[in-house]
This record gives C-alpha cells, sequence and structure tokens, in this order.
C-alpha cells in the first residue's frame, strides 16, 4: 500500500488512473481494488476529501425528490442502500432522524401530495403529508406559520469526512496508490496508454477515470469533450453550537427550488446545529470565503424556519463549492476509443450516490475494453469513532485502562484524546495539515475554534511529521 505526497512518480504503467480524491473519486478506487489491478488515484491538494467533499451539508438523501428516470435518481436510490451498509460496516456516523418539507404558505403546501408522488416515482413510499399540528408536535421550536409538511422518515445526517477517509484508506490497503499534491496537467493519449503531466513526473495509464469535480470539465475538455461546463456553485453555512442541539430533531428542508434543495436546518453527527446553504453561482472555482450578504441571507430564513436557533453561539461558518453545470442530471459519459471515463455534474447528492456511481463507472470501463479478471474481498476497516452519538474514547473504560492516551483529553471542546490524534496522525492515510487533524477527530472544530488545545495539537502533528521525514531520510 503506498501514499505519497512527495518525489517523483513510478515508472510503470497502470491499469486505471482516478484523477480526483474527493468522496466520488476515492469510492471508485475503493470498487476498482476489488479486482487485481494496477490502479492510480491522484489528488492535486495535500489530502483527500479536501475540496468539495469536506464542505457539504451532510445529508444521506432517499433521493425522495430526484427527478425521475434519471441516472442521478437510480444511482442515488442505489447508494443509498450501498452507503447505509457500508457505514454500518465501517463505523461511519450515520443518524437516521428523518425529514420534514416544511411548507409555509398555500403554493408550497399545494406541491406537498405532489412530491409525496413524485418520490414513489423514485422507489420511495414512506412519506407521509402531515397537517400544521402534527408538524408542531414533531417540532415544537419551528417557527410561526407552518402550514404542514411532508414527512420523509428515511433521510439521515452523515460524517461526509469519515466516508471519504474510509473509501481511501480500505484501497490504499487493497493496493491502490494514492498520489498527493499531483495535480494533473497535459494529458497525452497514444495507442495503448495515456500520459498525464503532473509536477512530480509523468503518470501512464491504459485507462482513465476524470472525477475532479470543479475542475472535470477542464479534465474532460483535454481528451477532446465538451459536454458540459461546471459553473462553481457557492454554499455557506452556519453552525451553531451545541447547546442548540436539543432545539430540533430532524431535518427541516424547505420546498425545493431549481437552484438545489434550498436552506436547511440540520443537526450534524458532531452535536452541532447547521443552518445553510446559500446557492450562489460563481465565477471562480476558489472562492470558498463566505460574504456577509451571505450570512445575513441565512439567517434571515433561520429567523423564520427556527428563530430560536439565532439566539445560540456561532461555532463556526464555512463555504463549499458544489459542481454545478448547465444541465439537471449527472454528467457520466465514457469513451471507448479513448478508454475514458467522466464523472462530471455530482452535486449535492454525490456522497449518497458514492458507491453506486463507482460501480457504474467500473462498469463503463468494462465498456471501455477493461478486463478487470475476478472479484476478491477486500480487507474491511472501522473507522475511529467521531460521532457524538456513539461512544467516544474518552468515555471508553476498557480502552482508557488498555492505553491512558485514549484518557488524556486535548481538545476540551470536542472531547478529543492524545490517543485520537496519534491515531490519526499514524493511519493508512494520515493527515498533511492542522485542518486534516480536525476532519479526522474533531479537535481544533469546537467553540473555541483551537484557541485553547491549538498549541498542543500543532506538537503532536509537528513531532508526528519529523518523525516521518526521519523515517524517509533513511530509506
Amino acid at each position: 500500500m503506498t501514499v505519497t505526497t512527495t518525489g517523483d512518480l513510478p515508472d510503470e504503467v497502470h491499469d486505471v488512473a482516478i484523477v480526483g480524491a474527493g468522496v466520488v473519486g476515492t469510492a471508485i478506487a475503493r470498487e476498482l481494488a476489488r479486482y487485481r489491478l494496477r490502479i492510480a488515484l491522484v489528488e492535486a491538494s495535500d489530502d483527500v476529501g479536501n475540496g468539495t467533499s469536506k464542505a457539504n451539508t451532510a445529508i444521506l438523501h432517499t433521493g425522495f425528490d430526484a427527478t425521475p428516470g434519471t441516472l442521478e435518481a437510480r444511482l442515488v436510490r442505489e447508494g443509498y442502500q450501498r452507503l447505509i451498509a457500508y457505514a454500518a460496516e465501517t463505523g461511519i456516523p450515520l443518524e437516521p432522524l428523518g425529514a420534514l418539507l416544511v411548507a409555509w404558505d398555500g403554493e408550497q403546501l399545494a406541491a406537498l401530495p405532489a412530491l409525496a408522488e413524485k418520490a414513489a416515482r423514485n422507489g420511495y413510499d414512506e412519506t407521509s403529508v402531515l397537517d400544521a399540528d402534527a408538524v408542531y408536535a414533531r417540532e415544537p421550536h419551528l417557527g410561526p406559520g407552518a402550514l404542514g409538511a411532508l414527512e420523509v422518515p428515511g433521510e439521515s445526517i452523515i460524517c461526509p469526512w469519515t466516508t471519504t477517509l474510509a473509501y481511501a484508506t480500505q484501497a490504499v490497503r487493497a493496493g491502490v496508490d494514492l498520489h498527493l499534491n499531483c495535480p494533473a496537467g497535459a494529458i497525452t493519449t497514444g495507442g495503448d496508454h495515456h500520459e498525464i503531466a503532473t509536477p512530480r513526473g509523468v503518470l501512464r495509464t491504459r485507462h482513465l477515470v476524470n472525477a475532479a469535480g470543479l475542475y472535470s470539465d477542464e479534465i474532460n475538455r483535454r481528451l477532446g469533450h465538451e459536454e458540459f461546463t461546471v459553473t462553481p456553485r457557492r454554499g455557506q453555512l452556519i453552525v451553531f453550537d451545541k447547546f442548540a442541539r436539543g432545539l430540533v430533531d430532524r431535518i427541516l428542508l424547505p420546498v425545493p427550488t431549481a437552484l438545489g434543495k434550498g436552506v436547511l436546518v440540520a443537526p450534524t453527527v458532531y452535536g452541532n446545529v447547521m443552518l445553510g446553504p446559500t446557492a450562489e453561482d460563481l465565477d471562480d472555482k476558489t472562492a470558498t470565503g463566505s460574504s456577509a450578504d451571505g450570512l445575513a441571507s441565512l439567517r434571515e430564513k433561520g429567523a423564520r424556519i427556527l428563530p430560536e436557533l439565532l439566539a445560540e453561539e456561532v461555532t463556526a461558518v464555512y463555504a463549499g463549492l458544489r459542481a454545478a453545470t448547465e444541465h439537471g442530471d449527472y454528467q457520466i459519459h465514457a469513451d471507448p476509443g479513448r478508454r475514458y471515463v467522466a464523472v462530471g455534474g455530482i452535486r449535492s447528492t454525490g456522497l449518497t450516490a458514492s458507491m453506486a456511481i463507482a460501480a457504474h463507472v467500473v462498469e463503463l470501463l468494462t465498456d471501455c475494453g477493461l478486463d478487470p479478471g475476478p472479484e476478491r474481498e477486500i480487507e474491511p476497516v472501522r473507522m475511529p469513532t467521531i460521532g457524538e452519538a456513539f461512544p467516544r474514547p474518552y468515555q471508553r473504560a476498557d480502552l482508557i485502562a488498555a492505553d491512558p492516551a485514549y484518557g488524556t483529553v486535548v481538545c476540551h471542546c470536542e472531547r478529543v484524546t492524545r490517543g485520537e490524534i496519534r491515531d490519526a496522525l499514524t493511519a493508512t492515510v494520515p493527515p498533511a495539515s492542522l485542518d486534516g487533524i480536525r476532519r479526522r477527530t474533531r479537535a481544533l472544530g469546537g467553540r473555541c475554534q483551537g484557541f485553547f488545545c491549538g498549541a498542543e495539537v500543532r506538537a503532536q502533528f509537528e513531532a508526528a511529521t519529523a518523525a516521518q521525514d526521519r523515517t524517509e531520510a533513511r530509506r
């Protein structure tokens, strides 16, 4: 198993290379790892899941409101079932809270039966239309004026960070080469393989999968295709303190619009409450900053949905960019002549659909001439527990008795121990930054945003980095 962040790429021809190590790219790598193939996963940044995948709304969607008959509808439906099973197997935090699609005016109320019928056409028949009394019985802190809601009991919250990391960990342990700090440049297609220029050398591969997210259209054009153009759609979100968690039990959704699912209020698996996202089409694929106007808009909408929420402390604000295109469906295309598969236009449902997208891509690769050979069992993984609804290391006497580091709390806001940080730093896919530690452990992500624990977390990180450097120097 190999994870590299520096040095020259190996001088060999891979069976498949995947560009982009977000939740979709890592899922594809994991799926391909079930075959005895030489696979490379290349990522421009220093960590997996470091783009759109780290900054989404963390909802596991049933697909009830997808457009029936689309590829997205099918893959979300299939991916939902796959990911529920995978989360149970690997320990990915997931809570099936259910959702209420709240109607605030007569037009929205009238639309609920049609949404229920749409859900049934998508294979989900567990919805029900509630009147106002039933809505407030379920969510008493909801703002005044709700006329009814569509209840969707299967909607869940999940940890997007652990999901991506689980895919990557399992793929690497099964033999996938993960190359970080390795942006894809010019691509040359010869008779039997592609050559991808990178700052770390040339990567050679017989088959190529483009899962580059926001940059998937640019990679696609390098292969001679122009089926879609990515317009980054910024979603700003506000994360409220854990004291707000008692205000809401379910995911509170608006009636969807053409721009997306709209502004929601949802608990997170880390014990917070989230408000967002906005939906702003931009030109800049790096514009992940928040804006005063965007946050003001969220607070205005939040005041109607859950008025008491705005009195709670804000822990963090962040923004993510979704890979929106001019099409209303996923843009997954195969070019058998070039032995190439493009995976573009994967929007907010991509986390849910990721495992089904991966299976679909493997089918397309076989259409492109890939002979994967017989399937094999790959080693299961069990991820660290970072969900608030599950026993954490600091609560487990058995772990602490075996290793006191699990009883030494470093981040008091999030109850993260020295042992958890150590484990993250020595894991199969270790963090390359303090932000990477935060996504793996929750350290630095609490109400003080690292003011108390920052120095100690940094000291552990720097010590681990120095040890790794010494190991590399001896090789």
